[in-house]
Formats: structure tokens, sequence, C-alpha cells
């Protein structure tokens, strides 16, 4: 078997060779950095990470099964702690072995059956051949820049180039967007601007990290209910705990709980309640420094920062290949081609709760596939045709997500762990005795 090619060494990247290294497949992984950690090592070139940035998932709900996090790590790490996790993470399963660091890869590219795949290291270009491509570079390096009514005259950032809140120090500071990292920034701004305020265009749910001491997404997250009764149950939670947005001057959402994604963050609602953080509505004009608002209140800012988001991106591919509609690639459970057995976009997918482990499923997934498909198991056959078949069909539960760019591949994560599971089983019962017990002591070993 010609070797695989995975682009990425982050956390997606790192499960990815874990598991092709895992089920006998041959594999060559590129990072544009010097060491793993992705997103995680703020000191990567296409890192996004600011420096207050803590996991919004607690550590238990979020780790690789095979390898829990220690238990001197906060309960929501830092990203330090993080980046240190996946360096351990990469020496116990010998992951470093697979990887040439400092690489970029510039142009991936088919060429009959398999694919061939030009890098850049140290300035020189190499080209060589592979049977198959896993991308696994991320969804959180593109920014999400929209056309603003107007020229401002100041600093005008997007979050992705945020990294220290100095830069804060003395601004009149106007930030446009609340997600998860849009908060953060929020609440760091507080603390060394002269003035910050937040103009939301819609509005969001928010959820305080804590409840009765132990992480929010922990509580209840081992009993399965109905989709409908989650989402009450957390929506009563938010309003329970924080009370209304509009309590807070904020708009009311629109939809319901986890049709988007929602703000694991008291503390933009605390500042906001203390007058350090003043909410605005929609921007309806800029004339140099002057912002207006669409309910005609007007301000001066010496820098706006948009925290609007990032897009899917993945410039070294032509956007043909993967099959792309719309915001994303239409691919079956986010994952697969419906045409190319060798190409597999790892990680494009978001699930409330879904965690590191749930890439990891997928990553297993793609690995038997891979493997069993080269046996010709009618399992993978059968797989194949599925693929085919169900590409345009996402594993929404029923949830009606708003359409939104970000939101084009999240998926209800019970749903699609499912159908994850379920495939998985299909795959590993035409396994051998003999292949099920040596990857048994594969695993043991590593």
């Amino acid at each position: 078997m010609k070797p695989y090619a995975v682009i990425g060494a982050g956390p997606m990247g790192l499960c990815t060779v874990r598991n092709l290294s895992k089920y006998g497949i041959p594999c060559v992984g590129f990072e544009i950095h010097s060491d793993v950690g992705g997103l995680w090592d703020i000191d990567s070139p296409t890192s996004t990470m600011y420096e207050s940035a803590h996991l919004i998932s607690s550590k238990k709900m979020t780790e690789f099964a095979e390898f829990p996090m220690k238990d001197s790590v906060a309960q929501f790490p830092h990203h330090a702690e993080l980046k240190q996790y996946f360096r351990d993470y990469a020496q116990e399963f010998g992951l470093y072995d697979y990887y040439e660091f400092n690489t970029e890869v510039v142009r991936c590219e088919r060429r009959g059956d398999d694919w061939k795949i030009t890098t850049r290291c140290n300035g020189e270009e190499q080209t060589r051949i592979f049977g198959g491509l896993l991308i696994a570079n991320g969804t959180l390096h593109h920014p999400n820049v929209p056309e603003l009514p107007g020229e401002f005259a100041g600093e005008l950032l997007h979050s992705k180039d945020y990294r220290d809140p100095a830069i804060f120090d003395g601004k009149r500071v106007l930030l446009v967007g609340c997600g998860n990292s849009g908060a953060d920034i929020a609440v760091d701004a507080a603390h060394r601007a002269k003035s910050v305020d937040l103009s939301l265009r819609r509005g969001y749910y928010f959820l305080p990290k804590f409840i009765g001491g132990k992480p929010t997404d922990a509580v209840g997250g081992k009993i399965k209910l109905p989709r409908w009764l989650q989402q009450r149950i957390s929506a009563a939670i938010s309003k329970l705990m924080l009370g209304r947005p509009s309590q807070y001057g904020l708009p009311e959402p629109d939809y319901k709980m986890f049709e988007s994604h929602p703000v694991v963050n008291s503390l933009v609602l605390h500042h906001i309640g203390h007058g350090d953080i003043h909410p605005r509505k929609d921007i309806a004009s800029i004339d140099g420094h002057t912002v207006t608002f669409k309910d005609g209140f007007s301000a001066d800012y010496d820098m706006v920062m948009l925290a609007t988001g990032y897009k899917l991106h993945y410039p070294f591919i032509d956007q043909a290949e993967l099959n792309w509609q719309g915001f994303a690639p239409r691919l079956y459970l986010n994952v697969f081609h419906p045409e190319y057995d060798n190409l597999f976009l790892m990680g494009m997918v978001e699930a409330a709760g879904l965690g590191w482990e749930g890439r990891n499923e997928q990553a297993e997934l793609v690995a038997l596939y891979i493997r069993q498909l080269s046996y010709g198991a009618s399992s993978a056959e059968a797989l194949r045709q599925v693929k085919r078949e169900k590409a345009l069909v996402r594993a929404d539960g029923g949830m009606n997500y708003l359409d939104l760019e970000r939101m084009a591949y999240y998926v209800h994560k019970d749903s699609y762990l499912k159908a994850l599971r379920s495939h998985t089983a299909d795959l590993k019962r035409d396994l051998s005795p003999r292949d099920t017990e040596q990857l048994v002591t594969s695993a043991g070993a590593a």
C-alpha cells in the first residue's frame, strides 16, 4: 500500500496518524510549524490563540479516552497546558516519527487514482505521490471579515490578530460579535481599555462554566435525553443561572438552544452588569472614528475588533475536489467524499460535547475503512455505497441550525456518534480474530 499523506499536527491530525498507524496504514504527516499542537500552540504561524485562552469545554468531556489529562491540569485548561498535552500524546504513541515539520503543503492534485502532493521546506519544494490524502489542518485559521458600512480611521483588527490585552490600554474599543472568543476578548479589554462597547446583530444563549462546583458540560453529560428535552433543560439552566440576555441590554436569541453554538462565559455578563462593557446594536454606518448604530446611537472609537469567526480554508486543493457546495464541502459524516475513496476531510465537524474523543472515533472509522477496503471486506463495500448515496444527508438529529457559515458543518453529537459507531462495529466484525488480537496488542504496547 502506498503511504497516505496527513496534513496537520493539531489534535485531529495527531489522532488521525495514531489510528492509521494502529491499523497498519503507512502514512506521512506534514506540519507547517516546528512541533505538534496546531491551534493550541500559540507560537505556530497558523494559530489564532490568545494569551488568556482556555478550553471552553471541560477536560474530562474533551480529552482522548486512551490518554486522560493529568489530575494537576485545570478543569478548563489554559492553552499552554493543552500544548504540552498534545506533545505528551504524540510522544506516548510515537507520532513524532511520522511527521515532517516546518513543512508547508503547497498543492494537492489528483494523478490517476493517487495524489500528487507538493510541499515546501526551507524554501525548497518537493513533489511526491501518495495513495491517499487526509486533510486535518483545522477550521479556525482563516478569518471571516465582513464588509463594514464605511471606512474606519482607527485600528481595525480581527480576533485572529489578538494575542495580549496590552493592545487595549487606554483605548476606546468596539468589539463586533460575541462568540466564545469574542466574549473572552471583551472581558480582557474591560480590564485595560478606556471603554468597551459590544455590538451584536443577533442574540446568543449564555451558559456558566460551572454548576454546583462541577463543569456545566459534565452535569448530566452521561444521561441520554431526547434532543428537544436537552434544548429545554439547557435553556432553563441558562435563564435560572444567568437570567435573560435582554436583562443585560442584549438581544434575545430568535432560535432554540444549540441551533447556534452557545457562549460558555458568564464573565461578560458580569462586566456588562457592572458597566465595564456596554451593549450596542448592529452597526449602521462608519465615518472616520465615529460609528453609528441602528438605534441611532453614535460614539467614537480608537479600535474596532471583529470577533466574527472563521471560514473553512483549504488553499492547497481545488474546492471542486472537495464536493464544496454553499458554505462547506458536502461529505458523508463530514468526512467521506462521495466518489473518492482516498480523500478525507478530518475534523471538519463541530457539535456540542463532541470533544477530541469524538474526533478520534472519526479517525478510527476512516482508518478502518481504508484498511478494510484494501482487503475487499463487504462492510467496507457497504460503507462505500452509503457514502455515495448520503453525502448530502446531514447528521443534524432534527436540529434546525442557523444558516451561517460557521454552522455549516455542525452536527448533532448523539446522531453523529451513533452513525460513526455503527459503521465502526460493522468494519470491526470483518476483522479476522488474528487481526483483532494484533491490534489490541499494538494498542496496549503503545
